[in-house]
C-alpha cells in the first residue's frame, strides 16, 4: 500500500490499484512495478481490465515443479560450462534464464532451487573453488555487457510498458522491411554550448552500443531553438564524435524533419489529440498548474488558430500547441509549439513557430528508424509521453532506455554553467582533453565519479598510447666540458620502453644541454639523489655519467660538468631526463577546476559556483624545452614527457612554438585522493 502511494503520480487509478492489493491480486513488488508501468502508460483512457489482470501476472500460479523444470532445463543447457568451471560459473546467468521462463516466480525459490541443483551437479565446493576467480585485465572499453538492451530490433513490443496498438505489428514489419533488422541509435545534441564529460559518456553509448551490435549511429543535431544555436557549436560536436574515433552514419537536424513534423502536428489536432492554449508560460510552470480552460476547444478552431500561429498572428508567449496528455512525473499536457520570431539558421524566415524537445524528439527517432533510444535518468518521466505522441499518429514507435547520467567530483557537468565560465573567463572554450576510448562504467544509476578514478582511468591508457619524449619545464643549463664527439651525437630512445619492438625515435646529444632547474642542488641533504657537487647522475638513454666541476652558489644558472661512460663509472643513484638541441614550447599546467567537490551545493560554497573557482587550477609555463623528436607533431597527438606526466598537442601550436597541455601526471596525487 505503502509503495502504491509512494510511486504512483497520478492518483487517478489509486483506488484500482488498492483493490487489486486489498484482494491479494497483487502480491510482489515485480507486480506491483508491472501494475504501475501500466497505469503510467495509459493515463487517460479506462483501464482494459483484462489487459492489465495479463500485463501484471494477476491469478498467475506458478508451481514449485514448474520452478524445478525451469531451473533443470537451464542447467542442462549450461552443463558443460558448469563441470569445466564449477561454482566460477555465473549463477546469476541461471536464475535470469528461469527468470525469464517464469516471470511472475518468486525470485527466492528460483534461487534455492538453482543452489539446491548447483549442489546435486558439483558437490560440495572445494579449496580450489573457493579461490578467487583472476580478473581478466581489459583494455578500456565497456566494463559491463550490452546484454541489459538485450531486445532485438522488431522486437519492441516484448519492453515493460511499451503501448501496443492494433497497427504496432503492421508498424514493426514495416520497419524491419526498412532496416533489415539492423540495430540504429542516434547521439542527439542540442546545438547550444560547449559538451563536458556527461557526453562524451552519451556518445560513447549510443556510438558503442551500435558498433557493438554491428548497428549505425546518426549525429542528429536537436535545432529546435533558433535563440541559443551557432556554427561554432555545430562544428565542435562533430569535431568531438570524431575525435572519440566515431564516424556518423549520417548526420542530420530535426530541422530536416521541420515539414513532416507540422503535417503531423496538424494530424494530432485533427484526430482530437492536441489543442491551443493561451495559458503564459508563468501558469503552466511547476507539477500542479491548473487545467487549460482551452483543453476541450473544438477541432476546427484549434487548427484554425494553430495556422495562425504559423501565420505569425500571435506574439511570442501568445498562444501554444499542446499535446493531450500526462506524463510520469504528473505534468499535464506538455507543450508541442510554441512562436518564436528567430530566424533559424538553416531554415531562415520560413517558420516562427518551432517545434519542442517532448514533439520533436520521438518523431525525428520514428522517421529515421531507431531502434534504441538511449538517453539518461531525467528523460524517464518523458517515456510516457514518447510512447504516446508515436502511437496517438500510427507511426513506428522505437523504445526508450535510460542510463545513469555521469557527474564529476569538482567540477560541473551543466552547458548553461560552462557558458557562464567561460563567459566570465575563468575557462578557455577549448579545454585539453582526456584520451579518447577510455574506460566507461556501464551503469543505470545516477553515478558520482571521483576525479582521481578518471584519472587512474587516463593513466591506464596513455600508458599504452603515448610515446615517451622528454621536455624540460624549468631549464638550466649544463655544459660538457670533455664531451666525448666534436659534434652532436645522435641517441635512440625507445617509444615505448617496456615493449622496445614498437620502435625507437633518435634525440641529439650535445656538448649543451638542459636539465629540470629541480634536479640539481648544491648540497645534497638526506634522501635526495639527484646532481650536487660530489653527487654523479646518469643521463636517460644516453650511457653517460655527468660530475659537476665548477663551484656553485647563489643561484645558479649554468653548470659544467664531465661525463664518464657509465660502464666504468660508479652506479649513479639516480637517472634524470634531459633535452639539447631543443625545441621551444609552453606548457600548460591544469589543476582542478574548483577547490570543493560539489561548487553547486550551497551548503559547500554559498556564494555559488563561480566563486569557488581554484585560482591555481592552470599554471602556464612560457619557456619550457621539449625534445625534437616531437616537431611534426599534430593537435591532439599524445605524449609520456619523461617523469613529468602525459601531454596532448593544443590547436594553439605554431610555428616555432608547439603548445602542450597536461592531461594528468604519472602518479596521482595522494592529496587528491
Amino acid at each position: 500500500m505503502y509503495n502504491t502511494a509512494a510511486r504512483l503520480k497520478d492518483p487517478k487509478h489509486l483506488g484500482f490499484l488498492v483493490g487489486y492489493i486489498a484482494r491479494r491480486e497483487i502480491l510482489t513488488d515485480l507486480q506491483l512495478s508491472a501494475a504501475l508501468e501500466y497505469v503510467r502508460s495509459h493515463p487517460l483512457e479506462p483501464l482494459d481490465v483484462a489487459d492489465f489482470e495479463r500485463a501484471c501476472g494477476v491469478g498467475v500460479c506458478i508451481t514449485p515443479e514448474q520452478i524445478e523444470e525451469a531451473v533443470e532445463a537451464v542447467i542442462s543447457k549450461h552443463r558443460a560450462e558448469l563441470l569445466a568451471e564449477r561454482y566460477h560459473f555465473n549463477m546469476g546467468l541461471l536464475m535470469g534464464e528461469a527468470r525469464n521462463q517464469l516471470r511472475w516466480a518468486d525470485g527466492k525459490t528460483i534461487k534455492n532451487e538453482v543452489d539446491l541443483q548447483v549442489l546435486h551437479l558439483l558437490g560440495p565446493k572445494t579449496e580450489a573453488d573457493l579461490e578467487k576467480k583472476p580478473k581478466v585485465r581489459r583494455r578500456g572499453g565497456w566494463r559491463l555487457g550490452w546484454y541489459f538492451l538485450a531486445k532485438c530490433p522488431g522486437e519492441n513490443y516484448k519492453t515493460v510498458g511499451y503501448v501496443m496498438t492494433p497497427n504496432t505489428m503492421a508498424l514493426l514489419k514495416q520497419h524491419l522491411a526498412i532496416t533489415g533488422g539492423q540495430v540504429r541509435t542516434r547521439f542527439p545534441p542540442e546545438p547550444n554550448g560547449i559538451l563536458h564529460i556527461g557526453h562524451a559518456k552519451a556518445i560513447n553509448f549510443n556510438f558503442g552500443y551500435a558498433k557493438a551490435n554491428g548497428g549505425v549511429c546518426f549525429l542528429r543535431y536537436d535545432d529546435t531553438n533558433p535563440e541559443k544555436e551557432e556554427e561554432k557549436y555545430f562544428t565542435a560536436i562533430r569535431e568531438m564524435v570524431e575525435w572519440l574515433g566515431y564516424q556518423p552514419y549520417a548526420v542530420t537536424h530535426a530541422s530536416d524533419y521541420f515539414d513532416q513534423l507540422y503535417t503531423w502536428a496538424l494530424e494530432l489536432i485533427r484526430r482530437g489529440q492536441a489543442y491551443v492554449c493561451h495559458q503564459k508560460v508563468e501558469e503552466i510552470k511547476g507539477h500542479n498548474p491548473p487545467p487549460s480552460p482551452w483543453r476541450d476547444r473544438p477541432v476546427e478552431e484549434s487548427l484554425l488558430l494553430f495556422e495562425d500561429m504559423r501565420k505569425g498572428k500571435f506574439g511570442e508567449g501568445e498562444a501554444t500547441l499542446r499535446m493531450k496528455l500526462v506524463m510520469e512525473d504528473g505534468k499535464m499536457d506538455p507543450v508541442a509549439y510554441r512562436v518564436k520570431f528567430t530566424p533559424h539558421h538553416r531554415t531562415g524566415d520560413k517558420w516562427c513557430i518551432y517545434p519542442t524537445y517532448d514533439y520533436t524528439h520521438c518523431l525525428c527517432d520514428s522517421i529515421e528508424h531507431i531502434t534504441h533510444s538511449l538517453c539518461t535518468k531525467e528523460f524517464q518521466a518523458r517515456r510516457s509521453s514518447y510512447f504516446w505522441l508515436c502511437n496517438a499518429l500510427d507511426v513506428y514507435c522505437p523504445v526508450q532506455w535510460e542510463y545513469g547520467r555521469l557527474n564529476l567530483l569538482y567540477t560541473v557537468v551543466s552547458k548553461r554553467k560552462i557558458i557562464r565560465l567561460v563567459e566570465t573567463g575563468a575557462v578557455s572554450p577549448a579545454p585539453a582533453r582526456l584520451p579518447s576510448r577510455g574506460h566507461q562504467q556501464l551503469l543505470f544509476a545516477q553515478a558520482t565519479m571521483e576525479p582521481h578514478l578518471l584519472e587512474a582511468c587516463a593513466r591506464e591508457v596513455l600508458n599504452e598510447q603515448a610515446p615517451r619524449a622528454m621536455a624540460v619545464l624549468e631549464p638550466l643549463k649544463v655544459t660538457i666540458t670533455n664531451f666525448p664527439a666534436p659534434k652532436a651525437l645522435e641517441v635512440l630512445v625507445p617509444n615505448f620502453p617496456a615493449d622496445e619492438s614498437r620502435g625507437f625515435h633518435k634525440v641529439p646529444f650535445h656538448q649543451t644541454l638542459y636539465i629540470e632547474e629541480t634536479d640539481f642542488r648544491e648540497e645534497a641533504d638526506k634522501g635526495y639523489k639527484r646532481l650536487a657537487p660530489g653527487q654523479p647522475v646518469g643521463l636517460r638513454h644516453t650511457g653517460y655519467v655527468i660530475t659537476v666541476q665548477n663551484d656553485v652558489s647563489g643561484r645558479v644558472i649554468e653548470l659544467e660538468v664531465t661525463c664518464t661512460k657509465s660502464d666504468v663509472a660508479e652506479k649513479p643513484k639516480a637517472f634524470i631526463h634531459w633535452v639539447s638541441v631543443p625545441l621551444a614550447c609552453e606548457v600548460r599546467l591544469y589543476e582542478r577546476l574548483f577547490l570543493h567537490k560539489n561548487p553547486e551545493d550551497p551548503s559547500e560554497v554559498p556564494g555559488g559556483f563561480l566563486s569557488d573557482l581554484n585560482p591555481d587550477s592552470l599554471r602556464v609555463v612560457h619557456n619550457a624545452l621539449v625534445d625534437s623528436s616531437v616537431h611534426s607533431a599534430r593537435p591532439f597527438d599524445k605524449f609520456q614527457f619523461e617523469r613529468l606526466g602525459y601531454f596532448s598537442v593544443d590547436p594553439d601550436s605554431e610555428e616555432g612554438k608547439m603548445v602542450f597541455n597536461r592531461t594528468v601526471t604519472l602518479k596521482e596525487d595522494p592529496g587528491k585522493a
